[in-house]
């Protein structure tokens, strides 16, 4: 008899063990942001961040763009919608059922191919480019060679944003289409002639940036609004956030993380703009940052 109570014992007491660590991991709690794939690293980077101090919290993040995010969230179909625009600027989106949280600004940045020979462009020569008006890089100062352009997928923030603030209503001219701010990257680095955009975190050294205006595309200039092509990062929730999504929303504003994720990462920390822009493209100055 007692050999087996032991051999029982034996069995039930790992099962339970077994059991216990199910609990334990299907105790998280996960929440998901989706949308604005400029957005996306700072999310993402945040999320692993309120992890480390939350370790049974977990930030699910997913792309789609700008459109997606505004979608999924208006319908309560993820916790968090990421977008480069103001909810008012999407159509067949409800504003004022959703709640804004601006966390960020950020650049949109005109690249080129490294063997592009020019260094800055006016507004109204990009507006020309990507209109079509302008297809050889010699009529805006550059060598004898056929421009190609990459665009982003109708649906993008980027694309809205530069748009708004690029082609003031003159429309794109039929282009290749990427929806990836990583493989418009790609084929500029492997496109001879070949023109985009990206939002600045995605810039490195495989692509040119080109100047607008004679302004350089720096962080200050951002700020300071000499840098004119430029949008928040939203995350939007519907109606105002409460547990975990909240404490989420509440880590991202502070100065741990806008310093040491939103600055590093090339964002604009919201606090440092000296300058704010609403959904219709009004520009005005600020005295303390936007809140």
């Amino acid at each position: 008899m007692k050999k087996r109570l032991v051999a029982l014992f034996a069995i039930v007491i790992p099962l339970i063990a077994v059991l216990s660590g199910c609990k334990g991991s299907g105790s998280q709690e996960t929440i998901t942001a989706v949308g604005s794939s400029a957005a996306q690293p700072l999310v993402e980077l945040a999320g692993e961040e309120f992890t480390k101090n939350n370790p049974n919290e977990y930030v699910n993040v997913q792309g789609g763009g700008t459109g997606t995010g505004l979608s999924q969230i208006q319908q309560g179909a993820v916790n968090i919608g990421n977008s480069d625009l103001y909810a008012e600027q999407k159509q067949d989106i409800d504003a004022s059922k959703l709640v804004d949280h601006r966390i960020a600004a950020v650049g949109m940045i005109p690249v080129v191919n490294k063997d592009v020979k020019v260094k800055s462009l006016t507004i109204m020569q990009l507006r020309q480019i990507f209109s079509g008006q302008v297809t050889n890089w010699k009529e805006v100062g550059g060598q004898d060679l056929p421009i190609t352009i990459i665009n982003r997928a109708d649906g993008s923030g980027t694309r809205a944003a530069f748009e708004s603030d690029v082609m003031n209503g003159t429309p794109f001219v039929r282009s290749q289409e990427q929806d990836s701010s990583g493989m418009v990257r790609q084929i500029v680095y492997n496109t001879k002639g070949s023109i985009s955009y990206l939002a600045m975190p995605y810039l490195n050294n495989t692509v040119k940036t080109v100047n607008v205006n004679g302004v350089e595309p720096t962080i200050e200039n951002i700020e300071n609004n000499k840098w004119k092509i430029w949008s928040y990062e939203h995350l939007y929730t519907k109606g105002q956030p409460t547990g975990m999504t909240k404490d989420f929303l509440d880590f991202i504003m502070t100065e741990h993380v806008q310093k040491n994720v939103v600055e590093k990462m090339n964002y604009v920390p919201i606090q440092a703009m000296k300058y704010q822009k609403d959904y219709k493209g009004n520009i005005t100055p600020v005295s303390k940052g936007v809140k």
